[in-house]
């Protein structure tokens, strides 16, 4: 009974992550948080792909033992907006909410303000055209030398 009380009061390592909805495109979103992490954080960017929107990092964190931290950022489409998800499985919460932040800036200070969300939406694949009327304005007729229906 002692063994399943200390599994029950075992909390483990947290499995946090920060999210934010932004009305930017998800190629927008994408390249400014490689350019943040790159550029503004000299963090390392270990691996990435464009198409499934995502950024795998490291970085230093002098108050972990191996002196170095890892992370995400994955990107997510949605029907009229874009998720951020932040990932610092080593660190307190409140370091990916300060990534989250920054991110979010740099976004506002490249791009200006977002778009409104119904001006981002995707178009929609167009519908089979009609077949254009007749110059004459009569519809379609088979050809004179055609069998007639029953």
């Amino acid at each position: 009974m002692l063994q399943l009380g200390l599994l029950l009061s075992w909390s483990g390592t947290a499995l946090a992550r920060a999210e934010a909805e932004t009305s930017y495109t998800r190629e927008q979103t994408f390249s400014a948080a490689l350019r943040y992490l790159r550029v503004d954080l000299a963090y390392e960017v270990t691996e990435k792909d464009p198409d499934a929107a995502y950024l795998l990092f490291s970085f230093p964190a002098p108050e972990l033992e191996q002196k170095t931290g890892h992370g995400s950022i994955e990107i997510v489409e949605r029907d009229r907006s874009v998720r951020v998800l932040i990932n610092l499985p080593q660190l307190p919460s409140y370091r990916e909410d300060v990534l989250k932040r920054g991110l979010l800036d740099k976004l506002r200070l490249e791009y200006g303000e977002p778009a409104a969300p119904a001006e981002r939406r995707k178009p929609q694949k167009p519908e089979k055209p009609e077949k254009p009327a007749r110059p004459d304005g009569d519809a379609e007729k088979p050809p004179a030398d055609a069998p007639e229906s029953p």
